[in-house]
């Protein structure tokens, strides 16, 4: 099988996607093989763990071109776009897409971290040396198949050795203050009508770790929309109505 290595370094699969990590399901850890047992009685039965993702703006410019009216046209995209990869690369092999879909049942940082591409971030999104926090997971299959598994990339956070820790000074509603996140804090400055946040988060976009493969402004707005939408979904749930 040819590998087409793209400037993140990953092997690309198309429509801006790439492979983060393969993983053999046997040496995975027992906790992560518990989660599959989650997705029915033989999902941990699967050969191998394929780990998805984007870097930078590339997937967005895919999506954009075939449209974004589906009521979620990223996950239809990763889903198309991976099925594409398996039917050229592994024909007729058994396989099974566990993400997109119950996502609570599995931990995308976990397998992140174990491809070594993960780091936590003051503002709670992952971090990469090289990429900033300018990638996202996007599918994760099990399948059985024989593709050369990952090497853990070995990569130190470069929150280790920032100096000025801009993001927590630019977090507008202090919620990264005292070396912790306060959720709270966050999401109800981020619901203000004034906000300056409610389309962004200033906290990331001041972080200069990967400027060259920052989203740009319609791709962040569309993502903090749709998580700001979430938000005001799960409190109009159980605010009383007022009267």
């Amino acid at each position: 099988m040819e590998i087409d290595v793209g400037d993140s370094g990953l092997e690309e699969i198309g429509g801006g996607l790439s492979l983060f990590g393969v993983f053999d399901v046997t040496s995975l850890p027992p906790e992560v093989r518990e989660s599959l047992t989650r997705f029915g009685d033989d999902a941990d039965r699967f050969r191998q763990l394929f780990l998805f993702g984007h870097v930078g703006r590339a997937m967005w410019d895919s999506v954009g071109a075939a449209g974004t009216d589906s009521p979620d046209p990223i996950d239809a995209h990763s889903v198309r776009t991976v099925d594409s990869y398996f039917e050229a690369a592994f024909p007729g092999a058994r396989r099974r897409t566990l993400y997109p879909g119950p996502s609570a049942l599995l931990s995308l940082q976990t397998l992140g971290e174990l491809a070594g591409v993960h780091h936590p971030s003051p503002f709670m999104v992952g971090i990469h040396a090289r990429w900033g926090s300018w990638f996202a997971y996007r599918a994760v299959v099990v399948a059985d198949t024989r593709h050369p598994t990952s090497a853990p990339a070995k990569t130190r956070s470069p929150c280790d050795t920032c100096a000025h820790h801009v993001c927590v000074s630019r977090c507008p509603s202090g919620a990264l203050e005292g070396g912790s996140f306060d959720l709270d804090r966050c999401v109800t400055y981020r619901r203000r009508p004034d906000s300056l946040c409610r389309q962004t988060c200033l906290a990331r976009t001041s972080c200069p770790v990967g400027e060259a493969h920052r989203y740009d402004e319609q791709q962040l707005r569309y993502h903090y929309g749709r998580s700001l939408q979430t938000i005001e979904r799960y409190y109009a749930e159980r605010e009383p109505p007022t009267r």
